[in-house]
C-alpha cells in the first residue's frame, strides 16, 4: 500500500480564502452559464434551430460555440488559478487543469469557425468582408498563439525556469487581449446578425426593436457584465495565486 503526503508551504497553510472571491466567481459561474442558455436560445428559437448542412441553421451554430467557448469557457479558464482551495494543491495539477479548459475552449472556436466558412461556402458567400470578421479570425489565431506558446513555455519540463519567469507577464497580458478581443467579437457579431436578420422583410426591421431583438440584446449586456466580473477577479492582486517554489512541495511513497 502507498502513502502519498504532501507538505505544503507555510505562507499557504495560513492563507485564509477571501469570501469575497467566492461571490465573485459565483456571479462569474452565473453569468457564463446564462450567456450560453440564452445564445443557444436565439439561435435555437428565433434563428430557427441547428443543422450541418450548409444551410442558415448550419450558421446557427457559430454564435453558440463562440460564445460558450471563446467567451464563457475561456473566460473560466483564465481565472481557476485563483480559487483559493486550490492554492495548497499542486500547481502542476491546476497547469493541466487550466491548459486542457483553453484547449476545449479552442476547439469550440475552431468549430465556430468552421461552422460559418463553410456555411459561406455553400451560399456563395464572400469570406471576410466585414470588421466583425476580421477581429474574430484576430482573435482566434492569437488565442492559438497564446495556447501553443503557454503549452512550451509552463507545461512542457524543458523549459527553463528564467524564461517562465520572463514570460509570465507578456502570457498574462496576451490572455487579457485575447478576452477583450473575444467580448468585441461575440457582441460586433450579435448585433451584425441582428442587423441582417431583422431586415424588415421577411422579420421585423432591428430599429422597431421586436422582442427579438430586445433577447439578443440583452445577450450582449450579459456577455459585458460577464468580462467586467472577470477583469475584476483578474485585477485583484490578493486573490492572485501566491507564488511559491513547485518544490516546496514534497512527496514520497512508502511500501
Amino acid at each position: 500500500m502507498c502513502h502519498r503526503l504532501f507538505y505544503l508551504h507555510p505562507h499557504l497553510v495560513n492563507m485564509r480564502p477571501p469570501e469575497s472571491f467566492y461571490w465573485s466567481f459565483s456571479l462569474c459561474l452565473g453569468l457564463g452559464l446564462l450567456c450560453v442558455l440564452f445564445v443557444s436560445c436565439w439561435s435555437g428559437v428565433w434563428l430557427g434551430g441547428f443543422a450541418w448542412d450548409g444551410s442558415d441553421l448550419q450558421f446557427n451554430w457559430h454564435p453558440v460555440f463562440m460564445v460558450s467557448g471563446l467567451v464563457v469557457l475561456y473566460g473560466i479558464s483564465a481565472v481557476v488559478y485563483r480559487v483559493p482551495s486550490t492554492w495548497g494543491q499542486r500547481k502542476s495539477t491546476w497547469k493541466l487543469v487550466h491548459g486542457g479548459l483553453m484547449l476545449l475552449a479552442l476547439l469550440l472556436s475552431v468549430l465556430g469557425l468552421y461552422a460559418v466558412f463553410d456555411f459561406h461556402r455553400a451560399a456563395s458567400i464572400p469570406h471576410l468582408y466585414s470588421l466583425h470578421s476580421w477581429v474574430g479570425l484576430c482573435t482566434v489565431g492569437l488565442f492559438a498563439f497564446q495556447w501553443v506558446l503557454g503549452l512550451a513555455s509552463f507545461l512542457l519540463p524543458c523549459s527553463p525556469l528564467w524564461f517562465r519567469s520572463r514570460l509570465k507577464p507578456v502570457h498574462i497580458w496576451l490572455g487579457t487581449m485575447v478576452l477583450i478581443l473575444s467580448l468585441t467579437s461575440c457582441i460586433s457579431g450579435i448585433n451584425e446578425k441582428l442587423i441582417f436578420s431583422l431586415d424588415g422583410s421577411t422579420k421585423e426591421s432591428y430599429n422597431s426593436l421586436p422582442l427579438e431583438a430586445k433577447f439578443a440584446n440583452f445577450l450582449g449586456i450579459l456577455i459585458v457584465v460577464f468580462g467586467m466580473v472577470l477583469l475584476r477577479i483578474l485585477s485583484k492582486e490578493e486573490w492572485r495565486r501566491p507564488e511559491t517554489d513547485e518544490s516546496a512541495y514534497v512527496s514520497w511513497f512508502k511500501p
